[in-house]
């Protein structure tokens, strides 16, 4: 099962969007390359992350780094100019390699957060190369919401380069502490520039 588009609008046929409700509407795209940071600004550029949608999906394809071993990484604005929302977070993957080697599912405490303003890791480490680009998505709940906390989610698949050969998913939750809506996301590496990918906005219905 798969998304069905019209054009503007994603139906989901029992695939990403299953078990959160209605139809897929496209906000934005914005692709890398070469670029210190995407970021998406309600608002600006006809980005919309505000109450017409409880909830707003972003998805990432063949995103690659200009720099080898590092992640992906997402920070969330709540009024300001500063991305510097204050998250805490959990980080596990699973991973299983090529050659057959044995599989695991691994939590990472190195990659989570507690009460921290720096930027959340969405993957293990990637490189250059298009083996070591990752896919994948992130769901953002009810951001302009003054009352509770803003909860997200991802799972996103990478080739980790200090790991050759082992196809790897990463599953991050969490949630921004601050009742002060969230009017901004930027996705970035965690060092250097993203040297290629694009990432989509959807709202959902």
């Amino acid at each position: 099962m798969g998304l069905i588009s019209n054009g503007t609008t994603i139906f989901d046929a029992g695939s990403m969007a299953s078990g959160f409700g209605g139809a897929m509407v496209f906000i934005k795209k914005l692709t890398a390359s070469s670029s210190s940071d995407l970021t998406f600004v309600n608002g600006s550029s006809n980005v919309v992350l505000d109450s017409t949608y409880k909830e707003y999906v972003f998805t990432f394809n063949n995103m690659q780094s200009a720099s080898t071993d590092v992640a992906l990484q997402v920070k969330f604005r709540d009024g300001g100019s500063s991305y510097d929302a204050t998250k805490t977070t959990t980080y596990y993957y699973t991973e299983h390699g090529e050659g057959g080697q044995a599989g695991n599912v691994s939590y990472l405490a190195s990659r989570d957060e507690a009460s921290s303003t720096d930027g959340q890791h969405l993957t293990t480490n990637i490189g250059r190369t298009g083996s070591d680009s990752a896919s994948g998505y992130l769901h953002l709940f009810n951001p302009s919401t003054t009352t509770f906390a803003k909860h997200f989610m991802s799972k996103v698949s990478n080739h980790d380069t200090t790991s050759p050969g082992y196809a790897q998913v990463i599953y991050v939750t969490g949630f921004c502490e601050e009742t002060a809506a969230v009017d901004a996301v930027r996705f970035e590496m965690s060092s250097g520039n993203i040297a290629a990918g694009d990432i989509c906005l959807y709202g959902i219905n």
